[in-house]
């Protein structure tokens, strides 16, 4: 698909087919471009989970309540370590919230290309996460998505309603 028609189409997924898995050669091109992400300093500070068996999906369900989300065939969370990545000695800003962010949108882009619905989200409970996965105290993440094929009766919205690029670019 053309790029620009990609992130034209490209919206969160709010209704899966909980039955129609994603081929796990499918899943593995959307990490693919995941792992091509760049990040500061080339650290890849950076885990890609995806959640795929029942009974940890069941876990990892219980931190965002909505009905459409227990409905998804697969979740995928990235996860890094602020240690692992790539820090500004100037004022300490520490990257690896903007590392994970490329890398997912990377793969959000990605599982669009190949038909994947996906919704950024960022409203989790992280402690139920946290024990669900069991992950490590100096683990981070930042967002996790769904991935799964839209339901049959699914209808994608014709227009995104954005800002005009005149409200919100400057030249200098």
């Amino acid at each position: 698909m053309e790029f620009y028609q990609l992130i034209r189409q490209r919206e969160s997924v709010r209704d899966y087919d909980p039955e129609r898995k994603v081929r796990r050669e499918i899943i593995e091109r959307i990490l693919e471009a995941g792992r091509l992400a760049p990040s500061a300093a080339n650290r890849q500070p950076w885990t890609f989970i995806v959640v795929s068996t029942p009974e940890i999906l069941n876990k990892v369900k219980t931190c965002y309540h909505r009905d459409w989300f227990k409905n998804a065939p697969h979740i995928l969370i990235v996860a890094g370590r602020k240690e692992e990545s790539w820090v500004r000695s100037y004022d300490s800003y520490n990257a690896i919230e903007t590392d994970l962010t490329i890398a997912m949108d990377h793969m959000i882009l990605a599982a669009e290309n190949e038909g994947i619905g996906t919704c950024w989200i960022a409203a989790f409970n992280p402690a139920l996460l946290r024990d669900a996965l069991q992950l490590e105290d100096d683990e981070v993440v930042f967002a996790i998505t769904p991935l799964g094929y839209q339901s049959t009766g699914y209808v994608k919205k014709s227009v995104k309603t954005r800002k005009e690029l005149k409200d919100i670019v400057l030249y200098l």
